[in-house]
Parts: structure tokens; C-alpha cells; sequence
């Protein structure tokens, strides 16, 4: 890890990718990684400054920056105001292709009687925190972590009993509930077959287990992903130590972007 809190990698991607003249697509998750992990869903907020280097930066790439998220978009364009990209929610159920676009809502709400069962499952520990968000339920066990093997053994039981295509994705401090057929992979896919995404090397910036088949469907694609310490990645095996160091680099990259592009460079 560099002093600047990121390591060698990122810097060096992008030297390479600057050397073979080819275009950048940056995909970036929201909570850990351009955020601090709040306590609770609603708690989270973006740190002053965020919305214009979003700004700034998805211009210098000509609109290929994305934000993909488990939030939904309309959470997402609510905490980041007034900046409004291209986005995924609710891990690729719903995307956005564009900023002027209205987000398609590739997946269907949960049936009302999956939220209700969930909710008979969490009631042995009222800390749980439930997150209906329609096409996935999420539920936040960081104020009672010792509640996580009872609670992950049930929904588990759940969706084995036949609970109708769903699937459970562990991530950090949560277990969610959503439908087979989208995760943060597939919404990559998705955009790097739209314009202004198609044909540039991708980079994804993550720190959870959701993030890691987006890395992978980079990677497939010629681009990296790229990790954030926390629960998931310890520092020393991280490439930035935590939010912060993510946006001091997509700062320098923005600076570095405008540099290159100015006439002459």
C-alpha cells in the first residue's frame, strides 16, 4: 500500500492504458467504496465535493462512468444530487443507461408474501434491519452480528424450500434476497454493449462480494478490478485502503484526463 492509501495497481493500469491509446470505462460501487459504510442504509452520506468530481470526471470520459450499486437508482440520484449518471441498482435489476434515460426495471417486485416470511424469520432479533427495496429484501445484521448464522440458515431454508427463483447474496454485514439472472456482472455487460461504454477497457471499483463477478466480467473484457479495504479485502491485500483513498484517485484521474486532453497532450 502506497502512502497515498491506494496501491501500485490502479496507477499502473491506467499508464498502460494511456500508452495503447485506448478509452476508460469506470464502473464504481457506492457504500465502501466512493462512501464510508454508515451504520444503517439511511445513514449514509456522501462526503461534500463527491457530486462534482463525479461530474468532472464522467464528462472527461464522455458519459462512460456508471454507479452500480444494491441501492436503487432513486436512491442513489437522491444521495449524490445533483449529479445523475448512468447507474444500476439493486445489483443489475435495475439500470440506467443514461443519464437522461429512465432506468429499466429489468426485474419484477418481490411478491408481498416473500417479505412477510422474511420477516417472520428476522423477528428472533429485533436489531435486524430490514430493506424492502421491490425486487430484492435486504437484511443488515451489523447491530447484531451474532444473529448472522441463525438468520443466514433460515433464509437459506427459505429459498431451498422453493421460494421461486430467488437466490441469496451475502455481502458486508447483510444477506439479500433477490431473483436469479442479475447481479453487478451482468449489468457491466450491459453497458459495455451501449455507447459511450463499448469499446473502452472497463475498470471496476468495489469492496464487496458482489463486486467480485463485475471484476471478473473486466477483466474478461481486457479491464481490472480494482478492491477496497474493509470486511471483505484486509489492507494488505486491498489496492485502496478505504473510501477516501478511491476518491483522492478518481481526483488525480479526472486532473490527469483533462491534462491529456488538453490540445497538444
Amino acid at each position: 500500500m502506497a502512502a497515498n492509501g491506494h496501491s501500485s495497481r490502479p496507477g499502473l493500469f491506467l499508464d498502460r492504458l494511456t500508452r495503447e491509446s485506448a478509452g476508460l470505462a469506470l464502473f464504481l460501487d457506492f457504500d465502501g467504496t466512493l462512501t464510508e459504510v454508515a451504520p444503517t442504509p439511511d445513514s449514509a452520506v456522501a462526503p461534500a465535493g463527491l457530486s462534482d468530481l463525479l461530474k468532472r470526471l464522467s464528462a472527461r470520459l464522455g458519459g462512460a462512468l456508471a454507479v452500480i450499486s444494491g441501492r436503487e437508482i432513486a436512491d442513489l440520484d437522491m444521495r449524490l444530487a445533483p449529479f445523475r449518471g448512468a447507474a444500476a441498482g439493486v445489483h443489475g435489476a435495475e439500470i440506467r443507461l443514461a443519464p437522461e434515460s429512465d432506468a429499466d426495471l429489468g426485474a419484477a417486485e418481490l411478491d408481498p408474501s416473500a417479505l412477510a416470511e422474511i420477516r417472520r424469520l428476522a423477528a428472533f432479533e429485533p436489531r435486524l434491519l430490514i430493506e424492502d427495496k421491490g425486487a430484492s429484501i435486504a437484511v443488515h445484521y451489523r447491530a447484531a452480528e451474532s444473529a448472522a448464522p441463525r438468520l443466514e440458515a433460515a433464509l437459506e431454508r427459505y429459498i431451498a424450500a422453493g421460494a421461486g427463483g430467488l437466490r441469496l447474496l451475502r455481502g458486508r454485514k447483510v444477506f439479500e434476497v433477490l431473483s436469479f439472472g442479475f447481479s453487478k456482472a451482468q449489468a457491466v455487460t450491459r453497458f459495455m454493449e451501449t455507447t459511450p461504454f463499448a469499446g473502452r477497457r472497463p475498470v471496476m471499483i468495489g469492496d464487496d462480494l458482489a463486486d467480485l463477478a463485475a471484476f471478473d466480467a473486466c477483466v474478461a473484457r481486457g479491464g481490472q478490478g480494482f478492491r477496497v479495504a474493509g470486511e471483505l479485502f484486509p489492507a494488505s491485500e486491498a489496492d485502496f485502503s478505504g473510501p477516501e483513498a478511491v476518491r483522492a484517485w478518481l481526483a488525480d484521474l479526472a486532473a490527469q484526463l483533462s491534462y491529456r486532453q488538453e490540445p497538444g497532450k
